[in-house]
């Protein structure tokens, strides 16, 4: 049966990936980027397209617009957008932080919550997250503001879990090891990493379709090395 679906950061690596999963699963698709030629460029049937900047708090009514018009329910959301900054803390200042925090938090928790009272039971919000957000994990300097951001929404998930746990909506968050992307090239160049962005978006389409019969508010960690 196909389903709705929603994904954040879809113009390069994971996110363009899992595009074409799931419109060659059948599934209808929202595909919200910046930049949102490289999916447009696909002609894909089952996939709408149109730029969006999580930090423009106009483009949320976009989307709303969109989902009223076009479908009226949303079953799976995957929050995949984010942005990196690699600098040594010294040098970062406040904005530095607020731009990062922009997409990686605030924009997390808006589209979750623009998109929310389109899901019903046994829908699937999945936010990916990093092992740089990971308490206990392996940190690495130049990425304070980045890696701190990916914590910040592993415990949104598990609130919201709490919140939402009358509706039989399940939220689940990620958090990526080292995947073969041009965001894993900024952070650490060079770095060769074992699972490639098509490997890990075909985990992700999976889990997001299923995984929620299994998970409610839980951080899984989806990693087989560290840089």
């Amino acid at each position: 049966m196909s389903k709705n679906i929603i994904i954040t950061g879809t113009s390069r690596g994971i996110g363009f990936e899992l595009v074409k999963l799931f419109a060659n699963g059948g599934h209808n698709v929202l595909a919200l980027s910046r930049n949102e030629k490289p999916i447009q460029s696909l002609d894909l049937d089952n996939v709408t397209a149109f730029s969006f900047d999580l930090g423009d708090s106009n483009a949320y009514k976009n989307v709303e617009d969109f989902i009223k018009k076009e479908w009226s329910q949303v079953d799976v959301l995957i929050n995949n957008a984010g942005t990196l900054l690699n600098k040594p803390f010294a040098e970062t200042n406040l904005e530095d932080f607020e731009h990062v925090y922009k997409t990686n938090v605030f924009g997390v928790s808006e589209l979750t919550r623009v998109v929310l009272p389109f899901m019903k039971k046994e829908s699937h919000v999945v936010t990916i997250s990093s092992m740089g957000g990971v308490q206990g994990s392996m940190k690495f300097p130049g990425l304070a503001a980045y890696s701190s951001s990916k914590a910040a929404v592993i415990t949104l998930t598990e609130l919201l879990a709490e919140e939402y746990k009358e509706s039989g909506i399940s939220f689940n968050v990620l958090a990526l090891g080292a995947v073969q992307t041009e965001m894993l090239e900024e952070a650490f160049p060079g770095y060769q990493a074992p699972t490639t962005a098509l490997e890990m978006a075909e985990y992700i389409f999976d889990f997001s379709l299923n995984g929620n019969k299994y998970y409610n508010g839980k951080l899984l960690q989806v990693s087989n090395s560290t840089p």
